[in-house]
């Protein structure tokens, strides 16, 4: 009786063994050691708008930050010839150092100048037969801002000014600038109307093209038959102003998108702006000076996650850990009050054999403003698979 008991134990205890060793190890899922939300410090501060008219401003990477609130769509001259300019790049990318294709002046190209000058616009001399590069179109339109150049590019690019214009719009809706129409590619036209923050969202969008910034940050070129010409840009260097564009000569007033270099703790930024219906160009370089002053010493440059920081962690059942670690640094400009989003995608890892350190297991999305960055997350140290002793005596995993 003793014996057959003895065995039934046995039995029995070797069954449970069995089964506890069989049973599936768990899966262990990442717990996130970051909030999901961080507010940057400090308080937006009250920016000094112009008195007449509207304006924007933004930084790079963090895109639009603040506006005067008033705006409403009026003419925006010839700072349409960013757009033009974006098209032609786009269709036909330069390199720094790069020229382009040659363009032929027609004699569609000189009549249209002959009209323009007629007309008071504003220009740059051309004659039947010169060829122009890419480059000198370019520089052409934003430089002295030539309308006629720009219609030269237009007709180049599009085969017609309507199909060039055509291009503006749709690009326009696909860059979501709401509150934009564009009728002509140099501006000339009032129903070529826009907001400053329509205007901030294009001239964030042609900086980042290097051959567009090297030419808006020019003082002067020279053109086969124009000649030297120069920058209309009158605040090219002040205030760390390097570009973009400005706009005048309708009844609406003066209209400047700027771009203006900054030192920011050690970090160098572009910070962008737009107003719009200045009395005069000067009073719109002065309210873009100022604006830049204002915006100087609120914005910084933080370091929201550090290389090898842990982002979250794996804590086994059987005592065995690592953390999800970032791979890089991440420094991201800063306006005050602005929140950062981040959020933890991890896998559940299965331990049933060793998982190497340096295993991507996971991403970790940082959103900010206009920046939207993924990092992957890879262990910091290994993750060993349960013992002996744990996988027959665990209770209830």
């Amino acid at each position: 009786m003793r014996l057959r008991v003895g065995l039934a134990l046995v039995l029995i205890v070797a069954a449970v063994a069995a089964f506890q060793w069989f049973r599936p190890i768990p899966a262990v899922a990442a717990t996130a050691l970051l909030p999901a939300a961080d507010r940057t410090p400090g308080t937006a501060p009250a920016l000094p708008w112009p008195a007449r008219g509207a304006g924007a401003v933004g930084v790079s990477g963090l895109g639009f930050v603040a506006s005067s609130g008033n705006e409403e769509e009026i003419p925006a001259a010839s700072v349409a010839k960013v757009m033009t300019a974006l098209i032609i790049l786009s269709d036909h990318p330069l390199v720094i150092g790069a020229v382009g294709p040659g363009i032929t002046v027609t004699d569609a190209d000189v009549q249209a100048y002959q009209s323009d000058l007629a007309q008071g616009q504003s220009v740059a001399r051309v004659q039947s037969g010169e060829v122009l590069s890419e480059l000198q179109i370019l520089q052409g339109m934003l430089i002295p801002s030539a309308n006629n150049f720009a219609e030269i590019a237009a007709r180049w690019d599009g085969g017609s000014v309507d199909a060039f214009v055509a291009k503006m719009n749709a690009r326009a809706t696909a860059m979501k600038m709401t509150h934009t129409h564009f009728a002509d590619p140099a501006g000339a036209l009032p129903e070529t109307a826009s907001t400053p923050s329509d205007l901030l969202l294009l001239g964030i969008a042609a900086m980042k093209d290097a051959v567009f910034a090297s030419v808006v940050a020019m003082s002067q070129a020279d053109l086969p038959v124009a000649g030297t010409v120069y920058n209309v840009d009158a605040a090219l260097g002040a205030a760390g102003i390097v570009g973009i564009k400005t706009g005048s000569g309708l009844n609406t007033g003066a209209n400047f998108l700027y771009a203006a270099k900054l030192t920011v703790d050690g970090h160098q930024i572009l910070v962008f702006g737009c107003v719009m219906g200045q009395p005069t160009l000067a009073v719109a370089f002065a309210a873009a000076k100022s604006l830049i002053a204002a915006m100087t010493p609120v914005l910084h440059v933080r370091r929201v996650v550090a290389q090898n920081q842990s982002i979250a962690t794996y804590t086994t059942p059987w005592g065995n850990a690592t953390d999800l670690v970032s791979q890089s640094d991440v420094d991201l400009a800063e306006w005050p009050g602005m929140v950062v989003r981040e959020h933890l995608d991890a896998n559940s890892v299965v331990v049933d054999q060793p998982l190497p350190a340096m295993t991507r297991e996971g991403t970790f999305r940082i959103v900010l403003g206009d920046y939207d960055l993924t990092l992957p997350l890879v262990t910091a140290d290994p993750l060993y698979p349960p013992g002996r002793f744990w996988r027959l005596t665990r209770v209830s995993i």
